[in-house]
This record gives structure tokens, sequence and C-alpha cells, in this order.
């Protein structure tokens, strides 16, 4: 079972968005993945519970101690799952990290405040910074909700139909083509014709074709990798433009 500890200074920001749906379902209802939280205050040795200090070398903000840090990791059993700290300079969140991860026992998740983590906790104790994205958060629990529900939601029996997730934005290196549904006409946009056809080759065709066209319009850097990959696996070349 997929097993996701939080530390954080905001336990009550848990279980979020995390508790509803689907995915709240397979947690309290089905026991299909477990979710604790460990707040990081409770371990500062400080009788106001404060956990930062000033930076050393200056500047503004404060810096989340190590030592409590430590502290407060150390009361998890951890087993074999990874340590990761949510941070803007990570390395970018993408769908075939939340695979890996997803196969695993779980994640350890450390969000940081203020001005960051005490860089010294991150290298002894072996954590991977991770980021959801080119902007700054005021802290790592709305970034860590990201990480858990992408990786529980790959979790067997969680959305109940697994075919679902083989045909989603990331999967092969290419985004999602867009979906319909009834109305057959919205505000004189009309399904197109090929997806009421009933020729499944065809569809399957008008797919891809969308799937290729969304990655090159909106993702340069995912369809340059897509081509890549293509050409290391024997395709056609890239078409000039």
């Amino acid at each position: 079972m997929f097993a996701a500890t939080v530390l954080t200074m905001f336990p009550e920001a848990f279980p979020g968005p995390l508790g509803v749906s689907l995915i709240g379902t397979a947690w309290r209802e089905q026991a299909l993945w477990s979710l604790e939280t460990v707040d990081i205050r409770a371990f500062s040795k400080d009788k106001r519970g404060f956990l930062d200090d000033t930076p050393a070398g200056g500047g503004a903000g404060q810096v989340m101690r190590a030592d409590v840090i430590a502290s407060a990791l150390d009361s998890v059993e951890a087993g074999s799952r990874p340590f990761l700290c949510m941070s803007a300079r990570g390395r970018p969140l993408t769908q075939a990290r939340v695979r890996d991860w997803a196969a695993g026992p779980g994640v350890i998740v450390l969000c940081g405040r203020f001005e960051g983590v005490d860089q010294r906790v991150i290298d002894a104790r072996g954590f991977e910074e991770v980021s959801v994205g080119d902007a700054v958060l005021a802290g790592g629990e709305a970034a860590a909700m990201v990480l858990i529900e992408a990786c529980v939601r790959l979790a067997p029996g969680v959305l109940g139909n697994a075919q679902s997730t083989l045909e989603e934005s990331f999967e092969d290196g290419l985004l999602e083509h867009p979906q319909y549904t009834r109305p057959r006409t919205f505000e004189g946009y009309d399904i197109p014709e090929v997806l009421l056809s009933g020729h499944h080759a065809d569809i399957d065709r008008w797919k891809r074709e969308q799937r290729e066209k969304t990655t090159r319009e909106r993702r340069p850097d995912l369809w340059s990798a897509h081509l890549a990959n293509q050409q290391a696996k024997g395709g056609p070349k890239a078409q000039p433009k």
C-alpha cells in the first residue's frame, strides 16, 4: 500500500483535496493508501515552538532549522520510502518520476516555509528537492498535495479504470487530446464529426493528430523530446517548419 507521510508546520492543511472524490474514498473507506502528517513544531526545543532562525551570512526572512527537521524525520518509520523536499529550486515533477514513486512503498515529503530549509539536513538525510512548477509558493503544503495526488491516483484500484491513466498527458511524451461530451452543439461549437462516426481507426488517428498538434503548440520542449525519442527508435525525422 502506498503510504504518504508529510512533515509540515501546518498539519491542519491536510488532507485538503486529498480527502475528496475517488482519492478520498480510496483513503478513508477503502484503505488503498495512507496519509500521515507530522507536526515539525512539536520537535522544537524552544518553549514557543520556534523552528526557524536567521540565515547565516545575512539576508531577509528566516530559515527552517536542520536539527528540528531531523528530529521530526527520525520520528517516522521510513522504511525504503524516498525523502522528498518541496522546493522551487528542485527538479521538475514529471509523470515518469510519479510512476516510479507510485510503484514503490510511498513517499516522505517535507514542506518548507520561510526562506527555505537549512541545506545541511537536505544533504545529511538525502532529501531530493522537487518542484511542481516555475513559481514560488508560500510553503510546500500545496505542492506536496500535488505530488501525493499524482502518485496515489496511479495506485491499483483508486481510479477504477486503469485504462484511463494510459491515455493522459505525458504518458507517452504527448499532451492529451481535447475531450467532448453532450450536448452535440454548445454555443455554436460542435463535437468534431469524426468522434461521432463510430469509425475507431479514424477516431484513433484524430486523437493522435490532436495530441501532436497540442504538444507542438503548447509545449515545444516536450515536442522536441518526443521527436528525439521517435528518431532514436528509428522513426521519421523531424519535418522542417
